[in-house]
C-alpha cells in the first residue's frame, strides 16, 4: 500500500508538471467515455419509451391482420372469401375462452372539416368495445350506444390532436365535423394517450363501424381491416393466440400446417421486434464509441512512450538509489491510469451535461443510469492499464547505467 501511495504521489507530480500535455492526452478518453454514456442513456431511454408506448396500446392486446394468400380449391363452408369480418370477431368472442374482449377496426385518412378549420385526420370505424380493448378513456361527453351502432348513427368521438386541428380551444362536444358529404356530431372526447410506435393515438375520430362502412369508406358486407382482442390475463396470451389460430383456421378453411390468410400478433412480439432494432443500433453506436476509446488509448500509449524517453535519466537515477523494476513499472502504470481516469471523469460530466440539454432542448427520452457510469469508470481504468502496460514495461527494463548516461 505504501508503495502504491508513493507511486500515486510521484505520478501526480509528473502529470502536474506537464498539465497541458496530460489534459490533451485525456481528451481521446473523454470523448469515448462521453459517447458510451450518452449512447447507453439514449438506448435505455428509447427502450423505455417504446415499452411505455406499446403498453399504452392496451392490456394483453392481440392483433389479427388479414393477409391475402393463394389457395387452391374451394374455401371452407364458413369461409369468407376475403378479409376479416364482424362474424369472425363474433366467433372469436363466442368460442375463445381465453379472450376477454374482441373488437373490430377499420380506418382511413380523410379530409375532415369543422367550422373552425379542416385537416387530414385518421377516421376510425369501430364498435363500443374498441374503447375498452384499446384502453381509451372518455374525457368529456360519452361513447356511442348500441342503438347508435345498429342504426349507423352519424356520431363520433374525437381525440385531442384532432381537436387541436379542427377546433383549437373551442369545446367540440355537440358540434359537427364533416367527412366527405356527411356531417357527424361530436358526442365525446378522448383523454390523451400520446404517440404509439405506429401512430399518434390522439389524431383520430372514431365512428360506429356501420356508419364508417356506409359513409366514410364504402365497404362490401361486414368486412373490417383488423380484429383486436384482449386476453383475460397476461399469462393466458399464448393460449388465446392458439385458440384464435384454431378457430379462424376452421372458419376460413385452412388445415394445420397450411399458410392461413391471417396473421396473429401480440404486444410482446412488437416489443421484441423493437428491442432487436434498438439492440442493433446501440451496438453500432457503441462500436463507434469503442473505436474512439481505442484511438484515445493509443494516444495515451504514445504520450507515455514519449514520457519514458524524456525521463530516461530520471529513471536511471531512481534505479541507482534503490528503486526496483516493479517500482518503475508501477509509477508509469499509475500515470497512465490517472490520465484515463481523469478523462473518464470529465467524460461522465460532459455526458451528464449533454443528456440534460438533449432532454430539455430536444425533448429526447434519455435515462442517465448508474450502470453506465460504472461501465464508463471500469472502461477508463482498463484502457489505462492495457495501453500503459507497454510503456511501463519499457521503462522498467531500461539498463540503469545506460539510463544515467542518457542526455
Amino acid at each position: 500500500m505504501k508503495a502504491l501511495l508513493s507511486a500515486v504521489r510521484m505520478a501526480l507530480s509528473a502529470l502536474t508538471r506537464a498539465r497541458a500535455r496530460s489534459l490533451l492526452t485525456s481528451l481521446g478518453i473523454l470523448i469515448g467515455i462521453a459517447a458510451v454514456v450518452i449512447v447507453t442513456a439514449l438506448g435505455t431511454g428509447a427502450r423505455k419509451s417504446v415499452s411505455d408506448q406499446i403498453e399504452s396500446l392496451g392490456s394483453n392486446l392481440i392483433f389479427i391482420f388479414y393477409k391475402p394468400v393463394s389457395k387452391s380449391g374451394a374455401q371452407g363452408a364458413l369461409g369468407t372469401g376475403g378479409g376479416l369480418s364482424d362474424r369472425d370477431a363474433a366467433a372469436l368472442e363466442r368460442e375463445a375462452g381465453a379472450l376477454a374482449q374482441v373488437t373490430v377496426y377499420s380506418d382511413v385518412k380523410a379530409q375532415v372539416v369543422s367550422e373552425q378549420g379542416n385537416a387530414k385526420i385518421q377516421v376510425v370505424g369501430a364498435d363500443r368495445k374498441y374503447f375498452e380493448v384499446r384502453s381509451f378513456t372518455i374525457e368529456r361527453g360519452r361513447s356511442f350506444t348500441e342503438s347508435e351502432e345498429q342504426v349507423k348513427a352519424k356520431v363520433c368521438v374525437i381525440g385531442q390532436t384532432a381537436i387541436n386541428k379542427l377546433f383549437g380551444n373551442v369545446d367540440p362536444v355537440g358540434r359537427f365535423v364533416r367527412v366527405g358529404k356527411y356531417p357527424f356530431r361530436v358526442i365525446g372526447t378522448l383523454k390523451s394517450k400520446g404517440q404509439s410506435p405506429f401512430e399518434d393515438q390522439d389524431d383520430r375520430i372514431i365512428t360506429p363501424i356501420g356508419s364508417w362502412r356506409s359513409r366514410v369508406a364504402k365497404t362490401r358486407g361486414d368486412q373490417v381491416q383488423l380484429v383486436m382482442a384482449t386476453a383475460k390475463t397476461a399469462d393466458r396470451v399464448p393460449q388465446a393466440v392458439r385458440q384464435i389460430d384454431a378457430i379462424l383456421r376452421q372458419r376460413r378453411g385452412f388445415a394445420d400446417g397450411e399458410e392461413p390468410d391471417f396473421i396473429v400478433r401480440t404486444q410482446a412480439e412488437f416489443q421484441k421486434s423493437q428491442e432487436a432494432i434498438f439492440g442493433i443500433l446501440t451496438m453500432l453506436l457503441l462500436g463507434v464509441a469503442a473505436i474512439s476509446l481505442f484511438v484515445g488509448g493509443v494516444g495515451v500509449m504514445n504520450i507515455m512512450l514519449v514520457s519514458v524517453t524524456e525521463r530516461t535519466r530520471e529513471i536511471g537515477i531512481r534505479m541507482a538509489i534503490g528503486a526496483k523494476r516493479a517500482d518503475i513499472q508501477m509509477q508509469f502504470m499509475t500515470e497512465s491510469v490517472l490520465i484515463t481516469a481523469f478523462g473518464g471523469l470529465l467524460g461522465v460530466l460532459l455526458a451528464a451535461v449533454s443528456i440534460f440539454f438533449m432532454q430539455r432542448e430536444l425533448g429526447w427520452t434519455m435515462v442517465f443510469s448508474t450502470d453506465a457510469v460504472i461501465i464508463a469508470g471500469v472502461t477508463s481504468l482498463v484502457v489505462g492499464i492495457v495501453f500503459g502496460f507497454w510503456p511501463a514495461q519499457r521503462a522498467a527494463r531500461l539498463d540503469p547505467i545506460e539510463a544515467l548516461r542518457h542526455e
